[in-house]
């Protein structure tokens, strides 16, 4: 009875999704730092966040796979990425290491020399805008 219990937990552990432990409210406020590149725009149009379209809409992207959106045109290094892991979707850890440091990410995930379009970097918060894009 003990193993069947003690098996059953472990399955529950190793089955559960990991999440980030970031601040939606406050992700929510430090989003505005991306919204010189990045919208969020619901599937249906609603517009959650006004912002610029230098950088790919970010509704549902936790759970997308990267570089996925129709129509937009990704630079060399995340195309590369997307290629060498097929199956790669961002989860809030993958979001939260591409912020940190974009052309890093790339060179570790497969970007056999290509460049990020994106060149901004956030030293803080990181965690926070994570579970905020993982709440629209």
């Amino acid at each position: 009875m003990k193993i069947s219990i003690i098996a059953a937990m472990a399955a529950l552990v190793v089955g559960t999704p990991v999440f980030a432990a970031g601040d939606v409210a406050k992700g929510e406020k430090d989003f505005n730092k991306c919204k010189a590149c990045h919208m969020i725009v619901a599937a249906d149009g609603t517009e959650i966040v006004k912002g610029g379209k230098t950088g790919p809409n970010q509704w549902n992207l936790i759970g997308a796979k990267v570089a996925s959106e129709e129509g937009f045109k990704y630079g060399d290094g995340l195309l590369q990425v997307a290629a060498a892991n097929p199956d790669m979707v961002w989860t809030e850890e993958l979001v939260i290491e591409y912020m940190t440091d974009p052309q890093k990410f790339i060179d570790a995930h497969g970007g056999t020399g290509g460049k990020t379009k994106m060149t901004f970097k956030l030293a803080k918060g990181q965690a926070d805008v994570a579970a905020y894009l993982r709440s629209v």
